[in-house]
């Protein structure tokens, strides 16, 4: 199985095209979930796992790979559903998020396809199984679930959550408005935290488009939207348009010329900064470390502030 991943390094070249790779997976059902291939680092058959005493049900253990412990999750638990067996045909993903890497326990793997991402959509009003459902697109004819990872590590793990008081700059004058975009709405809140905690009004969009087609309307009004915005904070990974499209669409309008764009991702692992710099975007941030993004955030302030 290791070998459906074979030259993953070189599908980073996907980056900026607004495509996607994803790998096809199920649980216990014939429902058919998918994961962003950027994030996987390999995929193995079920490993020997070392349970953990009185940790977090959702954790089946943790596995030994190459002299590192990974903690291995129950993707069918981790958004609700009954416990998976661990059986011969079962696998384990092994990924990077958010700078740490973890494996998910699913029932079976099929295959990795390629798509656009303007193929990939939010879930329907209602629809999001719990929230754990960020986005799906259709394949052959059968709906395919992109879970909200983020909202399982958020869950499982226990991060620090606010900016501890010792990193606000007390000179800065709280003012400043920032657009956020992301698909998770965990992470929209996180970012969010961190904006209240700096004193900073935003606005969220679910994807790229529906920020771009934002951004339009406050130039069609005759907003000023470097001014008006002290930054754009993006994700990486959204339906219908990627947080690289974005920003190279915002490079285009006159306009919006010196808008300062932050991509922020958890694809910290295979993070491209070349692509970052030819999209460019002024800088790029791995999620999520409430006071990395919170310092960077107050560099921007300072240089707005004249504050040195």
């Amino acid at each position: 199985m290791t070998g459906i991943l074979t030259g993953i390094d070189n599908r980073t070249n996907l980056a900026g095209t607004n495509r996607l790779e994803l790998l096809i997976f199920t649980l216990n059902g014939g429902q058919k979930f998918g994961i962003n291939v950027f994030k996987i680092q390999e995929v193995i058959q079920v490993p020997s796992l070392t349970r953990i005493p009185g940790g977090n049900p959702v954790v089946r253990g943790v596995a030994q790979l190459r002299g590192k412990d990974i903690p291995v999750m129950d993707m069918s638990m981790a958004i609700g559903e009954e416990p998976l067996p661990e059986t011969d045909n079962s696998f384990v993903i092994i990924t990077e998020f958010n700078r740490s890497v973890q494996g998910f326990l699913v029932g079976g793997v099929d295959r990795i396809v390629n798509l656009f991402w303007k193929d990939i959509n939010p879930p329907p009003e209602g629809a999001e199984s719990g929230g754990y459902v960020t986005a799906l697109t259709e394949i052959d004819g059968d709906y395919v679930l992109i879970i909200d990872v983020e909202k399982i590590l958020s869950e499982v793990g226990s991060g620090q959550e606010g900016v501890k008081k010792e990193t606000l700059d007390k000179r800065l004058k709280k003012v400043g408005h920032v657009l956020v975009v992301d698909d998770s709405h965990v992470a929209q809140a996180q970012v969010k935290r961190v904006l209240d905690d700096l004193g900073l009004s935003c606005t969220i969009a679910n994807d790229g488009k529906e920020a771009f087609d934002i951004i339009r309307k406050w130039v069609a009004d005759g907003i000023d939207v470097p001014s008006f915005l002290t930054m754009l904070i993006s994700d990486v990974e959204m339906p219908r348009m990627d947080g690289y499209t974005l920003t190279t669409e915002i490079r285009k309008i006159p306009e919006l010329e010196g808008l300062f764009v932050m991509l922020h991702t958890s694809l910290s692992g295979v993070f491209n900064q070349t692509m970052v710099e030819r999209v460019g975007a002024d800088m790029f941030m791995a999620k999520y470390k409430p006071d990395e993004l919170a310092e960077a955030i107050q560099v921007r302030m300072r240089e707005l502030q004249g504050i040195g």
